[in-house]
């Protein structure tokens, strides 16, 4: 059986990938870190622990797509929408360094009126939605990181197929 200590010295009967949450008086759990597409449909999703920050994982969920990426051509470039947990530099360097052009709100600045289009968050949302109502994956009952990441995995699989098969 795999046993991973945490930050406070206790150890973690639920493996690795699991830290104290922060917003649930210290207990630990695990994160899901997924990308979207403009729609909504998965293409990267990885387990953390949950107290990891956001700018830790960028890299990791950016790196993991699944389907090869198509090259960005000039006259249609891939844009990333993140939001203010991801402001950084090394964020913004990495993200350029993938060529994508990146689209995020600075901390501190405030909610500008949207000249063109609306803000797309909801579709992060709604997909993380989907991924909840698979009952298995709301609460981790796995103890190797691993067999949960491929409950993620098949679920996000799920999840394609119906979005590509079922209209």
């Amino acid at each position: 059986m795999a046993v991973a200590r945490h930050e406070l010295g206790e150890v973690a009967p639920w493996g690795k990938k699991t830290g104290p949450n922060p917003t649930d008086r210290g207990k630990l759990g695990t994160r899901r870190s997924i990308l979207t597409d403009q729609r909504g449909t998965p293409l990267a999703a990885i387990v953390i622990a949950a107290n990891t920050h956001d700018v830790k994982s960028a890299f990791k969920t950016l790196d993991g797509v699944v389907v090869e990426r198509p090259m960005p051509r000039r006259y249609h470039p891939q844009h990333l929408c993140l939001d203010k947990g991801y402001d950084s530099r090394e964020i913004k360097a990495g993200v350029v360094q993938r060529k994508y052009i990146p689209h995020m709100r600075h901390r501190g600045e405030m909610e500008k009126p949207a000249k063109r289009y609306k803000p797309k968050r909801w579709v992060v949302e709604r997909s993380a939605s989907w991924l909840n109502r698979f009952r298995r994956l709301l609460i981790r009952w796995e103890k190797k990181a691993e067999n949960y990441l491929a409950l993620v995995q098949l679920a996000c699989c799920i999840v394609v197929y119906r979005r590509t098969m079922l209209g």
